[in-house]
């Protein structure tokens, strides 16, 4: 029972109560307290699930979709799911659902075809309906207050709960699958029919069909057909095989090459049609958004009209022409002739029910039904699968050694990296669907691909290749890395890297970080390579970076080498800094020079007394790491380096020189760390060429005192003594260096003078004493002998020294089982300080007995085994009470004390032991060792008193020796714990000592780790890295090595390892950019044959691929490098001379290519000068230039019977079409006079050529039409731009435009009239898009030419072949068939020659008289797609405007019969009246709620730029648009750039855009739509409403309705909406205002009804538009990002200087609609903070225009608003005011300074200031006595710092525009009434007058 009720709750109208039962059946699943079992048998529960997508709010959609899942994998349930219907309704819901789920649904459907489906249609107990949406990110969620569903239910009823939908987070699809198609059966056989011929055997046939599908049908049919029906790009995939195939068959696979590549592009184009919020609907399908299925009978709010059924058989002529036997919904049925018997109205009369011409019942669609559309859509091809398959079949291409076959795969795949960008998530390494682990399957696989093709063009660079072959793999090698990088760059963030573990892969990385020349070229590459490879493989990545180092250290080398031999002085420490850098290096290049440059300049910063302490430390850490070098060759020769300068300063031949100056050359060596590196490990070295040198060092010091000045031998000496303990390890009687040692403690005079310190004399004797050579030991007790007797009381002391003591000295301290030193040094000591105390008093009281003090004394040494209580022994003077008491014993009378000798020496030596300062201050003292000894000598007999005493002296001896940190940087003492007593291994080794001890120093602690290890260097890739390190850092840098006459020579002096081969030299040049690019120029000027050009141009190609690649597109890019050559001169004579044979035709093809490739990088940076010199070759011969091959003669014609002959002029004339396309860009941004001149004469020119081309014939089968479509491509650009008519000398701008006009309406009569008008098939669109374009271009054209003229009549066409009709004409009928067309493009721009040409009288006559055979006539059809909310925004602004434009002509009052312009009429059936002119206006739109719908415009409209994101503002959608591919695409966005409305009623929408914006309209579509910024969001108004958009679910889509008002239309917009952009809000502004002139009375009331001024008002904040033009000002995101950004902030004013003109017409016709409050308050801030916003800095030309525009709006509406209200509106005016006053003075400021330029905004402001001070001044009259609460007018003038200083600069402009305007002026009395009213309100600006006299 409990279970019945949760599954029925799973249905429940509360998404809260849904979500909690399923939450609930979940965790009794989870938990086992139900089983799918119980489950299988609740019937409700299946419907439920399925009901469940059905709600406005559908939440937790992934869990629903894996409950199901796992449900159906029991039998039963499946069988009950198919039995309702589950497999239609998932494969119906699997577009309109995130990527991620599409992959679950999958699975579900999968699942289902398991079981038989046999069930008969019967058994479908529920009726399914289906929207098709594109499938994107967004969950496809119904729209508030619009109910939709797959199940055919009303849910009316349903309460909207506020509930925000639960999103999804996509995984690893960023976008899946396009919009359904449906075709036709013609569209369907051309299909099969291409598909077939792509299959055949016949190469020719295979040819001619790429030809085809390239020129024609890839034209026609939206990108995206061929993705939904594969077949065709499923042979083209396998055609890419043929490439390895011989006979010519590679062709084949170069053209299905291309055909992929011109797929990708245009899928790109798709794509970001559909993320166009301007053109994105909400019908998607079969029908044309404004036929009578999208406009159903619910939208139109009342029953359909009495007519016969338009399904009747009786034939009835079309308009289009044709007799057909059926209406085709494309609105040109003679439906006014209604059966009330009114026929005699079948004239402009529209019946009020509005179906025109949008009305026949039931759209046909030729054949459709017959395809199993179910079936198809899941054996489409989803754009991540297409992406994938491209790259698994294109890429082992890359190994065919052909050059052009790796170039064109190439461009292949970099079109389709950036597709990837756009379809796949960088989150598919981290999915765990079925198809995203597919998916990383296949991505493992290409990256795999790629990583073997890498190496493979490697490894193949070998000497026994030919040079050609070495060159081809070279350039293959970097593009195919560089894409290779790319597309890991798009797919994997790096720290996800270490997932995608590909052996090839990471090899070719490797290989590619070690690549010297690679790194250098394309740095930021290097840098993502090795971010790669770190993550990747930690033991590749420590390769590279020792290597990266060693490289590093190479540099350095050759810089120190380069800066030592400079003249003049030098810069020791940058030097010193170098070498130290350059020493990692040295067992690589084994570079000996720079040895003996080190140590010379160590010796000079030595030499100077005055050198920097710092620089000298820096010196000497070199020379100790050379001393210390690891490989034997280079320390042996620093120890030579270093003999040779002891030599030159001390050597004999010195003698006769000054002493000083010369000497001062070693005091480099004299330093303890210098000594003790020698001493302790060059001696010891085992090679005699090292310690030989050692010895050799030091007997030169050792014996240099006569040579030396006193400076440097006490220098000498000084340095020494630390060293001592080490050397006198070297004391022997038989070689010179022992001897020499020995002297060092003798004593050499009675005096007691020596080499050494007294002091340093006693200890390096006692020291000998240790020695393990006995002989040494006698020679010590001789060098001691004179301390004992002259040490001071010597005859008091014990022992006397006579012969039976001293015979016994020798072997004193040689102790033959040496202890261990220990001492506790735990955290916690068990002893307590008042017990040391205590024992510390008995010890020194002489109170105590001398046993007791024994005792104390016993117990003190136990104690201070701890050494915490050290402390306090050494705080009670311990130390010197021992001294005192071991003076005593050895005191003559001393005898007593000897019982206290070893425990005061334990004590001792446990303190000196743990105290290193305590040893230090104590080794010093020579009386102290002196009383050691004697003690040792009084108890040499007891063998515990003479250990201690000899530990002790030990300890005290080798003092200086034991501390490690003296030796070595870095080291510091052991702070924590007790500094362990540890003396050098050659001090234990050749000391015989009495402890046992820990040695350190095994090796020199100045030891260099050398980088690489030998394994590493044996790598070539290792080697070959350092090799061109060393090689480009001796000659600094490729240039100058590549410019190298005699390499080999030069190179002699360098290891054989170090030189360059001839292979290694060629892959420099051909990898440095610079040098290959003037190569392959070279190779073209020389060149003898065809085939020299063609290779070099391929080189050249490559080059900019890579530029493209590695995102260089225009800075530092290849094109910048080549312009600074001579391509001028190099490209010259493939302008200049026609081609004379097919081979001179291919090359020029090639030569066209390279060229297109070029200038399309560089054509936003082209310089004035290479455009000019281009563009005077193409005019200098016209006829003989390459102008002159788009027009061939007819004898040429017809002789291009050979295919090849044929196939190449097609081509060559395609890449002509798209050179002239590119050119005509570039020519835009122009400036200078003969530039202009130019660009205008190449734009009449080529007009007139392109018109001959277009050789027109009766019937469109004997069109060429892959010239056709190329021509009119050209004619779109062409016709783009303004004036382009009018630079011909032979023929007239009028004249021009008129040939064009008449074969254009040629071609669009062929092509779609006589076609049937409204056709379902595609074929034909392609000529149709480009057609109607052209005619919107000359539309303009022929308004700005042909002002005098009656031009609208040449617009009209005649009717076809027909008697009875022959006398009359189509007129322009021909138009509206267009209007309601398939591609809502074409809509679009066929609606702009509406608008353009209705905006003249006679334009709108012509208009309504070829309207009025439709039903509704011209006013029902345009206002139907105005209103049809399935509509695009572009197409319905464009009716805006054209209602707007019918508006201007006076509308009678009254019904007159016999005016020419009666307005709109519309016909009762009922009582079988019709009415004209404005009573048929005013029931026009009261039947069609018209101010309902707008209202819901303003709720529904989008301000975001995209419809979706797919988070793909990367570098690489920078480059998209190839090359004229996307012409059409090129010139819609000229009308997609906003522009400024004028002040007339006229719409000036597409003739002011046309003219002002011509700028973008040859910019790739991409310009405007590619690329969704990463935070577009924060472009949105943060009050905003999750609401669908058509396309998909955004994060930030409308802003609500600031008035939510019931209202009729809540029933009759029961349909989803499309997107309203603010561009269709901005027209539907300039319709109302026209509205509001004609009617002003009822437009008016309708205002305040629907509440819409509020609405438009508050619709965009002026905050969004602020933030984004300060992102603009300061720039941080990607270029393209920064142009969206601007496009938008174009828009918003747009939309807000729409709204002012409207609120200002509103004032002047009832002020009552403005001064509401909330609609006053927010309007006056938005309008204050926009005009405070500053346009000086930071705003391009186009953006301040538009600013200027606004603020003149703005500034009208203001003024407007204060003379009309002024008593009522001035107080909010105020308070607004004072938010931003000084900004808006300084506006105003800076208004008044464009009084010559833009005199329309001076006037404005200065209109403003006069009314808005005249009220201040009112308001002082009357309110003088009272206290204004609120800051005044006149007190932010004249109080509020800040506006003070503004008002003083404002005074002085106006007295300035005063004095230098004449009289009559009418500026000069704009600028006198503004400054009477300012100097009256202002005491500022009074004083300011006066001051300026």
């Amino acid at each position: 029972m409990e279970l019945s009720s949760l599954v029925r709750k799973l249905g429940h109208e509360l998404a809260e109560i849904r979500e909690r039962s399923l939450k609930t059946l979940l965790f009794k699943l989870d938990h086992n307290l139900i089983s799918y079992a119980d489950l299988v048998h609740e019937k409700v529960l299946f419907l439920n699930l399925l009901e469940w997508f059905n709600f406005p709010v559908v939440p937790m959609k992934e869990e629903i979709l894996n409950f199901v899942n796992i449900l159906i994998k029991h039998p039963p349930a499946a069988q009950k799911m198919i039995g309702i219907g589950a497999v239609e309704f998932f494969s119906q819901l699997r577009p309109n659902v995130d990527p991620n789920l599409q992959a679950i649904i999958d699975g579900i459907v999968d699942g289902l075809f398991f079981l038989p489906s046999g069930l008969p249609s019967s058994s479908l107990s529920v009726c399914y309906q289906t929207r098709s949406q594109p499938s994107v990110d967004q969950p496809v969620l119904p729209q508030e207050e619009l109910f939709t569903g797959y199940f055919c239910q009303d849910r009316s009823h349903l309460p909207q709960l506020e509930i925000p939908p639960k999103r999804t987070v996509v995984k690893c699809l960023k976008f899946s699958t396009f919009p359904w198609l449906t075709l036709t059966s013609t569209d369907r056989h051309v299909l099969s029919s291409n598909e077939s011929s792509l299959r055949s055997n016949n190469q020719s046939l295979i040819w001619s069909t790429c030809e085809l599908l390239q020129n024609v049908i890839m034209q026609d049919f939206p990108a995206e057909i061929f993705l939904q029906r594969p077949k065709i790009v499923q042979s083209l995939l396998s055609l890419l095989n043929l490439a390895f195939g011989g006979d010519g068959r590679h062709r084949l696979a170069l053209q299905a090459v291309s055909c992929l590549q011109q797929l990708c592009i245009f899928l790109r184009s798709r794509l970001n049609f559909h993320r166009d919020p301007s053109f994105s609907s909400t019908e998607q399908g079969t029908a044309s958004q404004n036929s009578s299925i999208s406009y159903c009978q619910e939208a139109r709010g009342r029953p359909r009209s009495r007519n016969p059924s338009p399904g009747s058989s009786s034939p009835r002529p079309s308009v289009i022409g044709r007799t057909v036997q059926r209406p085709r919904g494309d609105g040109q049925d003679w439906d006014a002739a209604s059966s009330s018997g009114n026929s005699t109205q079948a004239n402009a009369n529209s019946r009020i029910s509005l179906h025109s011409p949008l009305d026949v019942g039931h759209i046909d669609l030729p054949d459709a039904e017959n395809e199993d559309t179910l079936e198809l859509q899941m054996k489409q091809l989803s754009l991540p699968q297409f992406c994938v398959s491209i790259l698994e079949n294109a890429i082992p291409l890359l190994r065919t050694g052909s050059r052009r076959v790796t170039m064109e795969v190439l461009e292949l795949l970099v079109e389709d990296m950036f597709l990837i960008g756009d379809a796949i998530s960088v989150n598919v390494w981290e999915d765990d669907s079925l198809f995203a682990l597919e998916l990383k399957d296949k991505l493992l696989l290409v990256l795999g691909l790629l990583g073997e093709t890498i190496l493979y063009h490697k490894t193949n660079v070998s000497a026994e290749q030919p040079e050609v072959m070495l060159v081809h793999h070279r350039m293959a090698f970097i593009s195919i890395s560089l894409f290779t990088v790319r597309l890991l760059q798009i797919l994997l963030p790096v720290e996800k890297a270490s997932k995608v573990l590909q052996k090839s892969l990471l090899n070719a990385l490797f290989l590619l970080s070690l690549d010297v020349s690679f790194s250098l070229e394309y740095p930021s590459i290097h840098e993502s390579i090795a971010a790669y490879l770190e993550q990747m493989s930690t033991e590749n990545y420590s390769i590279y970076k020792q290597a990266s180092e060693a490289a590093y250290s190479i540099e350095c080398t050759c810089s120190f080498m380069v800066e030592v031999h400079k003249k003049g002085d030098k810069n020791l420490s940058e030097l010193v800094e170098l070498a130290d850098e350059a020493l990692c290096s040295l067992p690589y290049h084994q570079h000996l020079p720079l040895l003996q440059e080190c140590i010379h300049i160590c010796s000079n910063i030595w030499k100077s007394a005055e050198a920097n302490s710092l620089l000298q430390a820096e010196g000497q850490k070199v020379l100790l790491r050379l001393l210390s070098h690891p490989l034997l060759n280079i320390k042996a020769e620093a120890y030579h380096c270093c003999l040779e300068v002891v030599k030159d300063c001390l050597g004999i031949h010195n003698i006769a020189k000054p002493v000083s100056s010369i000497c001062h050359g070693v005091h480099f060596l004299l330093h303890p760390k210098v000594l003790y590196e020698i001493c302790t490990f060059g001696l010891q070295e085992d090679k005699n060429e090292v310690n030989s040198t050692a010895k050799a060092i030091l007997m030169h010091l050792l014996k240099g005192r006569l040579v030396m000045a006193v400076l440097t031998w006490n220098k000498f000496i000084e340095a020494l003594c630390p060293v001592i303990p080490v050397l006198q390890g070297y004391a022997d009687t038989k070689d010179t260096l022992g001897n020499c040692i020995l002297t060092l403690s003798e004593t050499t005079s009675d005096k007691g003078e020596g080499i050494l310190p007294r002091t340093t004399r006693l200890r390096a004797a006692l020291r000998l004493l240790f020695s393990k050579k006995q002989l040494v030991r006698s020679i010590a007790l001789k060098h001691l002998t004179f301390h004992l007797l002259n040490e001071e009381g010597a005859n008091l002391k014990r022992p006397h020294l006579h012969g039976s003591v001293l015979s016994s000295i020798l072997n004193l301290f040689i102790i033959e089982r040496a202890i261990e030193l220990k001492l506790d040094d735990k955290t916690e000591s068990i002893f307590k300080a008042e017990t040391v105390e205590k024992l510390y008093d008995i010890l020194t009281s002489d109170a105590v007995d001398l046993v007791l003090r024994k005792s104390a004394a016993e117990q003190l040494a136990i104690i201070l085994e701890d050494t915490k209580m050290h402390g306090i022994m050494k705080k009670l003077g311990a130390i010197e009470k021992i001294l005192v008491y071991l003076n005593e014993c050895i005191h003559v009378d001393g005898k007593l004390m000897e019982s206290m000798v070893l425990p005061c020496v334990t004590l001792l030596r446990k303190l000196v032991y743990a105290d290193p300062v305590v040893r230090l201050s104590l080794a010093q003292q020579s009386s102290l060792l002196l009383l050691l000894f004697r003690v040792s000598l009084i108890f040499q007999n007891d063998r515990a008193v003479l250990t201690e005493t000899t530990v002790l002296l030990c300890l005290l001896l080798f003092d200086e020796v034991a501390r490690t940190e003296t030796w070595a940087d870095g080291i510091t003492g052991n702070d924590t714990g007790l500094p362990a007593f540890s003396l050098p291994v050659a001090v234990v080794r050749r000391y015989h000592l009495p402890v046992r001890i820990t040695a350190h120093h095994v090796v020199s602690p100045n030891t260099v780790v050398v980088p690489l290890s030998s394994e590493c260097l044996t790598m070539k890739p290792v080697s070959d890295m350092l090799k061109m390190a060393w090689n480009l850092s001796w000659y600094n840098g490729i240039e100058n090595l590549l410019q190298l006459i005699n390499y080999e020579k030069k190179a002699e002096t360098f290891l054989d390892s170090l030189k360059l081969s001839s292979e290694d030299i060629l892959i420099l040049k051909i990898t440095h950019t610079n040098y290959g690019l003037q190569d392959c120029l070279n190779s073209i000027i020389q060149a003898v044959s065809h085939r020299d050009v063609r290779a070099a141009l391929t080189r050249l190609s490559f080059y900019i691929l890579n530029d493209t690649l590695t995102l260089k597109c225009s800075s530092g890019s290849c094109g910048t490098t080549l312009k600074s050559f001579v391509w001028q001169k190099t490209i010259n004579r493939f302008l200049q001379v026609l081609p004379a044979s097919v081979e001179d035709e291919k090359l020029l093809v090639d030569v066209l290519r390279f060229l297109n490739k070029l200038l399309r990088d560089q054509r936003s940076s082209l310089e004035s000068d290479h455009l000019k010199w281009i563009l005077k070759s193409l005019l200098k011969n016209k006829s003989k230039s390459l102008l002159g091959l788009l027009v061939r003669p007819e004898s040429q014609v017809r002789d291009e019977i050979d295919e090849l002959q044929t196939a190449v002029r097609q081509q060559l004339d395609k890449e002509l079409i798209r050179l002239f396309n590119t050119l005509l860009f570039c020519s835009m941004s122009v400036t200078d006079r003969e530039a202009l001149e130019l660009a205008g004469s190449f734009r009449t020119e080529l007009a007139l050529k392109l018109l001959q081309c277009l050789r027109l014939t009766d019937a469109p089968h004997f069109y060429g039409l892959p010239s056709l479509e190329r021509t009119l491509q050209g004619m779109v650009h062409v016709t783009a731009l303004p004036d382009w008519s009018t630079y011909s000398a032979a023929a007239e701008s009028v004249i021009i435009c008129k040939k064009y006009l008449t074969g254009l309406l040629e071609v669009i009569s062929s092509f779609y009239v006589e076609w049937g008008g409204n056709a379902m098939s595609f074929m034909g669109k392609g000529v149709t898009k480009s057609t109607v374009l052209c005619l919107l271009h000359l539309s303009h054209e022929m308004m700005a030419q042909a002002k005098d003229t009656d031009w609208i009549s040449l617009w009209s066409l005649p009717y076809d072949n027909s008697e009875e009709q022959a006398a009359s004409q189509l007129g322009l009928a021909w138009l509206v068939p267009l209007w309601v067309d398939r591609d809502p493009e074409v809509r679009f721009t066929a609606l702009g020659i509406g608008s353009a040409l209705s905006s003249l009288e006679t334009g709108c006559i012509a208009l309504a008289e070829s309207c009025q055979n439709i039903s509704g006539g011209l006013w029902g059809t345009v206002i139907n797609i105005l209103l049809d909310q399935s509509e695009c925004s572009m197409v319905r602004r464009e009716a805006a405007f054209i209602l707007q434009n019918l508006l201007v002509i006076p509308v009678p009052t009254e019904d007159v019969k016999d005016c020419l312009w009666q307005g709109p009429c519309v016909h009762d059936e009922e009582s079988g009246l019709s009415q004209t002119g404005k009573p048929a206006l005013k029931a026009l739109l009261h039947h069609c709620q018209f101010y309902e719908h707008v209202n819901q415009m303003v709720k529904h409209c989008y301000l975001g730029c995209y419809m979706f994101d797919l988070n793909s503002s990367k570098e690489g959608n920078l480059i998209i648009e190839k090359g004229g591919i996307t012409d059409f695409d090129d010139s819609l966005n000229l009308w997609k750039a906003p522009s400024s409305q004028s002040q007339s009623s006229h719409s000036q929408s597409t003739s002011e855009t046309m003219i002002r914006s011509a700028s973008p309209s040859l910019g790739s579509v991409t310009e405007l739509r590619a690329i969704v910024p990463r935070n577009s969001t924060s472009f949105i108004p943060e009050t905003v409403v999750d609401r669908l958009m058509a396309q998909g679910q955004s994060d930030t889509t409308t802003t609500e309705s600031p008035s939510p008002h019931d209202s009729p239309m809540s029933a009759t917009l029961s349909k989803q909406c499309a997107v309203v952009t603010p561009a269709l809000l901005s027209a539907v502004c300039s319709l109302l205002h026209n509205l509001l002139v004609v009617t002003p009375k009822d437009t008016a009331i309708a205002f305040q009804q629907a509440h819409l001024l509020t609405a438009l008002s508050s619709l965009v904040s002026a905050n969004l538009v602020e933030r984004c033009i300060l992102e603009l000002k300061a720039p941080l995101g990607h270029p393209c990002h920064i142009e969206h950004v601007k496009a938008q902030v174009l828009l918003l004013l747009q939309y807000l200087s729409s709204v002012s003109r409207l609120l200002k017409s509103c004032l002047l016709v009832d002020s009552q609609l403005v001064i509401q409050d909330e609609l006053l308050k927010p309007l006056l801030g938005n309008t204050f903070t926009i005009l405070a916003i500053s346009s000086k800095d930071g705003l391009d030309t186009e953006l301040t225009s538009v600013l200027h525009e606004a603020r003149v709006d703005f500034f009208n509406l203001l003024a407007t608003l204060l003379w009309k209200t002024g008593q009522i509106s001035f107080p909010s005016v105020t308070a607004a005011l004072a938010n931003r006053c000084t900004a808006i003075i300084d506006t105003i400021c800076d208004c008044i300074n464009l009084s010559t330029t833009y005199p329309a905004l001076y006037t404005a402001s200065l209109q403003f200031l006069s009314v808005l001070l005249n009220e201040e001044g009112r308001r002082q009259l009357q309110d003088k006595q009272s206290i204004c609460q609120n800051p005044t007018i006149g007190f932010l003038l004249d109080h509020v710092e800040g506006c003070q200083a503004s008002v003083t600069q404002l005074t002085a402009l106006i007295i300035q525009v005063c004095e230098r305007k004449s009289s009559k002026d009418v500026l000069k009395e704009v600028a006198t009434n503004a400054l009477l009213s300012l100097l009256a309100v202002s005491k500022n600006a009074q004083k300011c007058a006066l001051e300026g006299g």
